[in-house]
Order: structure tokens, then C-alpha cells, then sequence
């Protein structure tokens, strides 16, 4: 574990940027941020968790939800400042309800949703949404 987390450049506040993308089908599902105790326990769980910076605290993902990231396999980008997490993703990613966060493009000249709500945030989160 220390080579791994030698190996990790995190900020002046102690995060790193986390990519997580869907390992069969490489679809990009969200973009978080893990400090040294969430790497740590992403590694020695096998269930994602990341540092939420809106709560000072660590989120494991879907704790609150019950869609959980389950680590497939944890890459190291050449700088060591950027993480790419391979899950294997249950349900949607997104808060929104959407399965993952990158739900919207710039298309001729305007922003367009291009993925729908999959589960109400409400039926996720109850009041919290």
C-alpha cells in the first residue's frame, strides 16, 4: 500500500482528482476527488469512496443510495496527480438520477441534455435530494 500511495501526488489540500469509468464498456460515469484515506480504503475494501469536500468528510459511494462503485481495477495517470478508477457501477452515478454525470453537450451553439433521469433523485435520497 505505501508504494501505491508514494506513487499518488496529491494537493495542497490533500486530494487528487478520481475519473471513475464503467470497466466494460469504458463509459465515463463521474469525476470526484479521494484523499490519502479514501485511497486507502478504496484499495483495501474494494468499494469506492471518496473524499467529499462539500462535507469534509468520506463518502463512500452510494452509502446513502445503494449505487455503489465496486473497484475493478486502480490506475495511476504518468504524473501521478490524476486517478482513473475502473468500477463496476450498480444503478446510475449521478446525484441527478442519470447514470453518469456527463449528461449534457454543447451542440449547435447551446447546451443539450442528452441522457435522462434513469431514478428520482427523491426515490435515491428521500428529503436529502
Amino acid at each position: 500500500m505505501e508504494e501505491l500511495l508514494t506513487a499518488v501526488v496529491f494537493d495542497r489540500d490533500g486530494l487528487v482528482p478520481a475519473i471513475a469509468q464503467q470497466h466494460d464498456t469504458g463509459e465515463v460515469l463521474m469525476v470526484a476527488w479521494m484523499n490519502r484515506d479514501a485511497v486507502e480504503e478504496t484499495v483495501r475494501t474494494g468499494q469506492v469512496c471518496y473524499w467529499s469536500r462539500s462535507r469534509a468528510a468520506l463518502w463512500r459511494k452510494g452509502e446513502t443510495s445503494g449505487q455503489i462503485q465496486r473497484l475493478v481495477e486502480f490506475r495511476i495517470d504518468c504524473d501521478g496527480d490524476t486517478l482513473l478508477l475502473l468500477v463496476d457501477q450498480t444503478g446510475v452515478a449521478c446525484h441527478t438520477g442519470r447514470r453518469s454525470c456527463f449528461y449534457r453537450a454543447w451542440r449547435d451553439g447551446a447546451l443539450e441534455t442528452i441522457t435522462d433521469v434513469e431514478i428520482a433523485p427523491e426515490a435515491l435520497y428521500g428529503d436529502k435530494a
